[in-house]
Protein backbone atom coordinates (compact mmCIF):
# COMPACT_ATOMS: atom_id res chain seq x y z
CA UNK A 1 0.00 0.00 0.00
CA UNK A 2 1.31 3.29 -0.88
CA UNK A 3 2.25 6.41 1.19
CA UNK A 4 0.43 9.67 -0.28
CA UNK A 5 0.44 13.06 1.57
CA UNK A 6 0.52 16.48 0.40
CA UNK A 7 3.32 19.09 2.05
CA UNK A 8 1.64 21.81 3.99
CA UNK A 9 4.81 23.78 5.15
CA UNK A 10 5.49 27.80 4.29
CA UNK A 11 9.02 26.49 2.46
CA UNK A 12 10.30 24.34 0.47
CA UNK A 13 12.20 21.61 2.28
CA UNK A 14 14.67 18.68 0.67
CA UNK A 15 12.50 15.79 0.45
CA UNK A 16 14.86 13.47 2.81
CA UNK A 17 14.27 16.14 5.26
CA UNK A 18 10.65 16.44 5.29
CA UNK A 19 10.23 12.60 5.80
CA UNK A 20 12.45 12.24 8.36
CA UNK A 21 10.29 15.12 10.23
CA UNK A 22 7.67 13.10 9.94
CA UNK A 23 8.57 9.96 11.03
CA UNK A 24 8.09 8.28 7.77
CA UNK A 25 11.59 6.85 7.66
CA UNK A 26 15.55 8.53 7.81
CA UNK A 27 17.16 10.40 5.45
CA UNK A 28 19.18 7.81 4.31
CA UNK A 29 16.63 5.59 3.70
CA UNK A 30 14.90 8.43 2.27
CA UNK A 31 17.89 8.59 -0.11
CA UNK A 32 17.97 5.23 -1.15
CA UNK A 33 13.96 5.28 -1.97
CA UNK A 34 15.02 8.10 -4.47
CA UNK A 35 17.89 6.45 -5.85
CA UNK A 36 14.76 3.43 -6.51
CA UNK A 37 12.88 5.46 -8.55
CA UNK A 38 10.56 4.93 -5.89
CA UNK A 39 9.20 8.16 -4.82
CA UNK A 40 7.21 10.72 -7.05
CA UNK A 41 5.95 14.58 -6.61
CA UNK A 42 2.92 15.13 -8.39
CA UNK A 43 3.33 11.97 -10.51
CA UNK A 44 6.29 12.71 -11.18
CA UNK A 45 9.43 9.97 -10.41
CA UNK A 46 11.82 11.99 -8.47
CA UNK A 47 15.44 11.33 -9.55
CA UNK A 48 17.60 13.93 -7.80
CA UNK A 49 18.34 13.17 -3.97
CA UNK A 50 18.95 17.11 -3.35
CA UNK A 51 14.95 17.73 -4.53
CA UNK A 52 12.80 20.08 -2.54
CA UNK A 53 9.47 19.50 -1.79
CA UNK A 54 7.09 22.79 -2.66
CA UNK A 55 4.11 23.81 -0.75
CA UNK A 56 0.82 22.05 -1.72
CA UNK A 57 2.91 19.39 -3.54
CA UNK A 58 2.04 15.57 -2.72
CA UNK A 59 4.66 13.68 -2.52
CA UNK A 60 3.87 9.48 -3.32
CA UNK A 61 6.07 6.58 -1.81
CA UNK A 62 5.21 3.23 -4.12
CA UNK A 63 4.09 0.36 -2.72
CA UNK A 64 7.38 -1.22 -3.35
CA UNK A 65 8.91 1.82 -1.25
CA UNK A 66 6.20 1.29 1.66
CA UNK A 67 7.32 -2.83 1.85
CA UNK A 68 10.98 -1.65 2.07
CA UNK A 69 9.97 0.31 5.37
CA UNK A 70 8.48 -2.58 7.16
CA UNK A 71 6.18 -1.44 9.80
CA UNK A 72 8.29 -1.82 13.22
CA UNK A 73 5.84 -4.11 15.98
CA UNK A 74 3.41 -2.34 17.96
CA UNK A 75 1.60 -4.35 20.96
CA UNK A 76 -1.13 -3.28 22.67
CA UNK A 77 -1.71 -4.19 26.85
CA UNK A 78 -3.72 -4.00 29.18
CA UNK A 79 -1.53 -3.24 31.91
CA UNK A 80 -2.46 -3.93 35.61
CA UNK A 81 -1.66 -1.92 38.41
CA UNK A 82 1.90 -3.03 39.66
CA UNK A 83 3.61 -2.73 36.48
CA UNK A 84 5.75 0.23 35.31
CA UNK A 85 5.28 1.40 31.64
CA UNK A 86 8.91 1.96 30.72
CA UNK A 87 12.37 1.23 32.09
CA UNK A 88 11.86 -0.02 35.90
CA UNK A 89 13.91 0.54 39.05
CA UNK A 90 15.96 -2.67 39.99
CA UNK A 91 12.74 -3.39 42.48
CA UNK A 92 9.53 -2.71 40.05
CA UNK A 93 8.13 -4.74 37.13
CA UNK A 94 8.63 -3.82 33.64
CA UNK A 95 5.25 -3.68 31.47
CA UNK A 96 7.54 -5.86 28.87
CA UNK A 97 7.18 -8.50 31.22
CA UNK A 98 3.59 -9.26 30.25
CA UNK A 99 4.85 -10.06 26.70
CA UNK A 100 4.44 -14.08 26.49
CA UNK A 101 2.80 -16.91 24.32
CA UNK A 102 0.36 -17.77 27.69
CA UNK A 103 -0.53 -13.71 27.86
CA UNK A 104 -1.73 -13.35 24.26
CA UNK A 105 -4.88 -12.39 22.64
CA UNK A 106 -5.32 -12.98 18.79
CA UNK A 107 -2.92 -13.80 16.09
CA UNK A 108 0.46 -12.69 15.75
CA UNK A 109 3.87 -13.89 16.75
CA UNK A 110 5.36 -13.09 19.91
CA UNK A 111 7.77 -10.30 19.17
CA UNK A 112 11.53 -11.83 19.80
CA UNK A 113 14.71 -9.58 20.62
CA UNK A 114 13.53 -6.14 19.68
CA UNK A 115 13.24 -3.05 21.77
CA UNK A 116 9.34 -2.28 22.60
CA UNK A 117 10.02 0.93 24.08
CA UNK A 118 6.46 2.77 26.15
CA UNK A 119 4.36 5.13 23.91
CA UNK A 120 3.49 7.23 26.97
CA UNK A 121 3.46 6.57 30.06
CA UNK A 122 1.11 4.50 32.19
CA UNK A 123 1.93 4.75 36.26
CA UNK A 124 2.49 2.19 38.19
CA UNK A 125 -0.59 2.56 40.31
CA UNK A 126 -2.69 2.96 36.97
CA UNK A 127 -4.03 0.26 34.94
CA UNK A 128 -5.83 -0.38 31.32
CA UNK A 129 -4.75 0.92 27.85
CA UNK A 130 -0.96 0.53 27.09
CA UNK A 131 1.51 0.67 23.67
CA UNK A 132 5.01 -0.65 23.28
CA UNK A 133 6.23 0.03 20.05
CA UNK A 134 9.37 -0.41 17.61
CA UNK A 135 7.27 1.83 14.63
CA UNK A 136 8.34 5.23 14.92
CA UNK A 137 5.66 6.49 12.83
CA UNK A 138 3.31 5.56 15.07
CA UNK A 139 4.80 7.03 18.17
CA UNK A 140 5.03 10.25 16.29
CA UNK A 141 1.38 9.90 15.59
CA UNK A 142 0.60 9.37 19.39
CA UNK A 143 3.29 10.85 21.53
CA UNK A 144 4.46 13.44 18.52
CA UNK A 145 4.53 17.47 18.85
CA UNK A 146 2.13 17.52 16.52
CA UNK A 147 -0.07 14.36 17.72
CA UNK A 148 -3.56 15.73 18.62
CA UNK A 149 -4.99 12.40 19.72
CA UNK A 150 -7.18 12.57 22.68
CA UNK A 151 -6.76 10.08 25.95
CA UNK A 152 -9.66 9.12 27.39
CA UNK A 153 -10.28 7.43 31.31
CA UNK A 154 -12.32 5.87 33.70
CA UNK A 155 -11.13 7.59 37.30
CA UNK A 156 -12.89 6.00 40.63
CA UNK A 157 -12.28 9.22 43.13
CA UNK A 158 -12.83 9.65 46.85
CA UNK A 159 -13.95 13.27 48.66
CA UNK A 160 -16.94 15.42 47.50
CA UNK A 161 -17.40 16.38 43.96
CA UNK A 162 -19.01 19.44 43.49
CA UNK A 163 -20.08 21.62 40.25
CA UNK A 164 -17.27 24.31 41.11
CA UNK A 165 -14.60 21.54 41.47
CA UNK A 166 -15.42 19.87 38.02
CA UNK A 167 -15.16 23.36 36.33
CA UNK A 168 -11.80 23.76 37.56
CA UNK A 169 -10.80 20.32 36.56
CA UNK A 170 -12.43 21.28 33.07
CA UNK A 171 -10.60 24.84 32.81
CA UNK A 172 -8.58 26.76 34.94
CA UNK A 173 -6.18 24.41 36.81
CA UNK A 174 -1.55 25.05 36.56
CA UNK A 175 0.58 22.26 36.80
CA UNK A 176 4.16 23.11 37.28
CA UNK A 177 3.60 26.61 36.31
CA UNK A 178 1.78 26.10 33.02
CA UNK A 179 -1.67 26.38 32.16
CA UNK A 180 -3.17 22.73 31.32
CA UNK A 181 -5.40 22.73 27.83
CA UNK A 182 -9.15 22.59 28.24
CA UNK A 183 -10.14 18.61 29.78
CA UNK A 184 -13.71 17.03 29.32
CA UNK A 185 -14.42 16.10 32.72
CA UNK A 186 -17.28 14.63 33.69
CA UNK A 187 -19.23 12.78 35.97
CA UNK A 188 -20.45 9.01 35.95
CA UNK A 189 -21.28 7.90 38.80
CA UNK A 190 -21.01 9.33 42.86
CA UNK A 191 -17.21 8.69 42.59
CA UNK A 192 -16.14 8.18 39.27
CA UNK A 193 -15.50 10.34 36.51
CA UNK A 194 -14.56 10.26 32.94
CA UNK A 195 -11.68 12.29 32.14
CA UNK A 196 -11.00 13.32 28.46
CA UNK A 197 -6.97 14.72 28.23
CA UNK A 198 -5.36 15.97 25.03
CA UNK A 199 -1.89 16.13 26.93
CA UNK A 200 -0.08 13.86 29.50
CA UNK A 201 1.65 15.49 31.61
CA UNK A 202 3.46 13.31 34.78
CA UNK A 203 0.69 11.90 37.16
CA UNK A 204 -1.75 14.49 35.47
CA UNK A 205 -5.17 13.01 36.35
CA UNK A 206 -3.57 12.05 40.19
CA UNK A 207 -2.84 15.51 40.74
CA UNK A 208 -5.31 17.65 38.94
CA UNK A 209 -7.66 15.66 41.69
CA UNK A 210 -5.67 16.83 44.28
CA UNK A 211 -5.40 20.36 44.12
CA UNK A 212 -9.18 20.14 44.11
CA UNK A 213 -9.18 17.79 47.05
CA UNK A 214 -9.94 14.50 45.78
CA UNK A 215 -7.78 11.16 45.71
CA UNK A 216 -7.51 8.98 42.68
CA UNK A 217 -8.65 5.53 44.16
CA UNK A 218 -8.57 3.74 40.84
CA UNK A 219 -7.50 5.04 37.41
CA UNK A 220 -8.21 3.04 33.77
CA UNK A 221 -7.41 4.40 30.50
CA UNK A 222 -9.70 3.21 28.44
CA UNK A 223 -8.64 4.40 25.03
CA UNK A 224 -5.85 6.33 22.67
CA UNK A 225 -7.46 8.26 20.01
CA UNK A 226 -9.18 5.89 17.51
CA UNK A 227 -7.27 2.98 19.59
CA UNK A 228 -9.50 1.29 22.28
CA UNK A 229 -9.37 -1.22 25.18
CA UNK A 230 -12.63 -2.78 24.57
CA UNK A 231 -12.34 -6.10 26.47
CA UNK A 232 -8.94 -7.12 26.26
CA UNK A 233 -8.46 -8.76 29.10
CA UNK A 234 -6.25 -7.54 32.26
CA UNK A 235 -2.85 -8.67 31.97
CA UNK A 236 -3.33 -9.91 28.42
CA UNK A 237 -1.61 -8.45 25.09
CA UNK A 238 -2.44 -8.58 21.02
CA UNK A 239 -1.21 -7.27 18.38
CA UNK A 240 -1.92 -3.77 16.58
CA UNK A 241 -4.03 -4.59 13.27
CA UNK A 242 -3.06 -2.76 10.14
CA UNK A 243 -6.29 -0.90 9.97
CA UNK A 244 -5.86 0.18 13.92
CA UNK A 245 -2.09 1.20 12.86
CA UNK A 246 -3.93 3.32 9.40
CA UNK A 247 -6.69 5.25 11.53
CA UNK A 248 -3.75 6.20 14.12
CA UNK A 249 -1.84 7.30 11.92
CA UNK A 250 -4.07 9.56 9.61
CA UNK A 251 -3.80 6.67 7.03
Amino acid sequence: MSFTKTYDGAEPVRINKWLGQSGVCSRREADALIADGLVSIDGEVVRDAGRKLEPGQTLTLSDAATAQLAEGVTVVIHKPVGYVSGQPEPDKLPAIRLISAGTQVGPGEVPGDVSLPPIGRLDEDSRGLLMLSSDGVVAKAVIGPQSDLDKEYLVRVSGDITEKKLKMLRHGLMLDGRQLKPAYVSRMESHRLKFILREGRNRQIRRMCEMVDLEVTDLLRVRIGPLKLDNLPEGKWRMLTAEEREALVGG
